[in-house]
């Protein structure tokens, strides 16, 4: 039977009737690994968390099969990495109420949970106080052992026009999204927390007000259509943090700015920023049909490569020239970009929101496209080599994902119920591998075809 299956996906892909679940004019499609090119993709394990309803996280092999799992009483609050030690690093989402002083912000968490190999909690940090701060998107761990934490603290309306907020563009009535109301501005700041969770560094963007490129505008706004919060009291919107120990620097993004930054971790300054001009009066704005200065979209995970460059993922969302998401390695010294991945047609790689990229040590890069559940590798010469749609749907494993599977447009844009927000590929001889017995496999879909084997391209 699962022979049978396998050789009807195949006839159906070869006739046209069925795409990829995020090749063009798609509607339902295989999940799995659907192409595996052992000659030229990077060997190793790959970690993810299924964002929506659920509460693992999964280390599969090259074929998709499961080698490892941990299991946590939170939703992914958004994403895990393995740890040098062989310890699991994650963000949980711990559940917000439907009242005021809570968030109904995009990446929301609240806690940093710490796993050892057999999914024990050896640690943990929670950021998640109602009405004053909670944890957000993402976390970095120091080589010092210590732990970064990006959060978002609370400000009023007129904590926000005392400090040059136009107070034509605060919101007169309570803005509520996803069932809770908000009043007041959320603004991002990054901590510093030892193994005893002692606050021993802070960062704040509220502290770095102003005009000038080594400010942030606090009249820098989205349009009003982007989104509810967006344009206000989701201000600037950060959502990634990397320590970088070579410059001793913090590297930041923020979605809304559309930019990363390079902060001195001593003394805090934006020592560099790169993506959008315009947001310091530096560049022409983008127009109707008109990118502008503005060089990314909404952009997500920024990295920092050894060959100085930084590799971020360009959501290209809002983008005036069209929407596409792409995979971005950036030059900081001359602001130039030197390699760029899109797909031939923006519906087969295209994330409205979130999304990761990760470079391999063959020189391979790994993206994330989040809100298809879609993990791909490329080469240096933009050829796919490895291709997975997360096959967990919303908690529940299926073989095939289809229209029914996605979130409602009125809820989420282009969102599917198998989103994954970041994924790592960790090679053989991966540190936190070492000893670990990997040889005990099982499917994520039990009894489903496995597509990248008995599909051969004619």
């Amino acid at each position: 039977m699962k022979r049978i299956l396998s050789l009807c996906f195949a006839l159906l892909l070869v006739s046209g009737c069925l795409l990829s679940a995020h090749a063009y004019e798609s509607t339902t499609g295989p999940t799995g690994v659907l192409k595996y090119d052992k000659g030229k993709a990077f060997e190793g394990y790959t970690l993810y968390s299924p964002t929506i309803r659920c509460k693992t996280t999964y280390l599969i092999d090259m074929e998709g099969n499961v080698v490892h799992k941990w299991d946590s009483e939170y939703d992914p609050g958004l994403h895990a990495v393995l740890l040098p030690n062989g310890n699991l690093l994650r963000a949980g989402a711990i559940p917000q109420k439907k009242e005021a002083g809570y968030l109904g912000f995009g990446g929301i968490g609240g806690i940093i949970e710490e796993f050892d190999w057999n999914g024990k909690k050896v640690w943990e940090c929670k950021l998640y106080s109602p009405g004053k701060e909670f944890q957000h998107h993402t976390f970095d761990r120091m080589p010092n052992g210590n732990t970064l934490i990006l959060g978002w603290e609370y400000k009023t309306k007129e904590e926000a026009i005392a400090k040059g907020r136009d107070p034509n563009t605060c919101p007169t009535d309570p803005i509520v999204q996803d069932d809770i109301p908000h009043d007041g501005f959320w603004v991002d700041f990054v901590r510093e927390v030892n193994k005893k969770g002692k606050t021993v560094w802070e960062w704040h963007a509220w502290d770095h007000i102003g005009r000038g490129p080594k400010k942030l505008d606090i009249n820098h706004r989205l349009p009003e259509h982007v989104g509810l919060t967006y344009p206000n009291y989701d201000w600037s919107h950060f959502n990634t943090v990397w320590y970088l120990p070579k410059t001793n620097q913090v590297l930041l993004n923020s979605r809304n700015f559309a930019e990363f930054y390079l902060v001195n971790h001593k003394t805090g300054e934006i020592e560099y920023r790169w993506g959008n001009p315009s947001a310091y009066g530096a560049g022409k704005a983008p127009s109707w049909y008109d990118n502008g200065d503005q060089k990314v979209f909404g952009t997500h995970s920024p990295v920092m490569l050894e060959n100085g460059n930084v590799l971020l993922f360009d959501n290209g969302s809002e983008r005036p020239e069209g929407n596409r998401s792409a995979a971005v390695e950036v030059d900081p010294k001359t602001g130039e970009i030197v390699w760029q991945y899109t797909s031939n047609h923006s519906a087969s790689f295209y994330s409205y929101r979130q999304g990761a990229v990760q470079r391999l040590p063959n020189g391979n890069t790994l993206i994330t496209s989040t809100h298809g559940g879609h993990i791909f590798e490329v080469t240096p010469e933009k050829k796919v080599v490895w291709d997975f749609v997360n096959p967990i749907v919303a908690g529940k494993a299926k073989s095939v994902i289809s229209e029914e599977d996605a979130i409602p447009q009125e809820k989420h844009k282009n969102g599917m119920l198998n989103m994954v927000h970041r994924a790592y590929r960790y090679g053989h001889d991966y540190p936190g591998l070492k000893g670990k017995d990997l040889s005990q496999k099982a499917p994520l879909v039990e009894g489903s075809p496995v597509f990248f084997k008995d599909y051969t391209v004619r």
